[in-house]
């Protein structure tokens, strides 16, 4: 059974490694989630093929600058927890991470 390594904010909630840039993280996303509605439309205008591809790399890129930085903040704060406390639960989140890296590098 996984277990979660992170720390409590004042009030007694969670605080996840990518918690103190959350806003900016949810900025970017809906950024980026406007980029995609606009592709939508280019396609349903029949937009020429290159310049929708122009802007499917260019979610593509944003989207993985976002995994990027959330991976960071993940190692600097979850996996460095983990190894501090050692043991099994620092086996199960380096696996974890090498897991999302395997996966971000598709």
């Amino acid at each position: 059974m996984e277990r979660e390594v992170s720390t409590r904010a004042a009030g007694g909630a969670v605080q996840h490694g990518y918690t103190p840039e959350k806003q900016a993280y949810l900025r970017r996303l809906r950024l980026i989630e406007g980029q995609a509605r606009g592709i939508a439309r280019m396609v349903e205008e029949d937009v020429y093929c290159i310049d929708v591809l122009t802007q499917i790399s260019a979610v593509t890129s944003a989207l993985k600058a976002v995994s990027l930085g959330l991976l960071e903040d993940h190692l600097e704060h979850c996996v460095a927890n983990a190894a501090r406390e050692g043991g099994e639960v620092a086996e199960e989140k380096l696996h974890e991470a090498m897991q999302a890296i395997r996966r971000l590098a598709r």
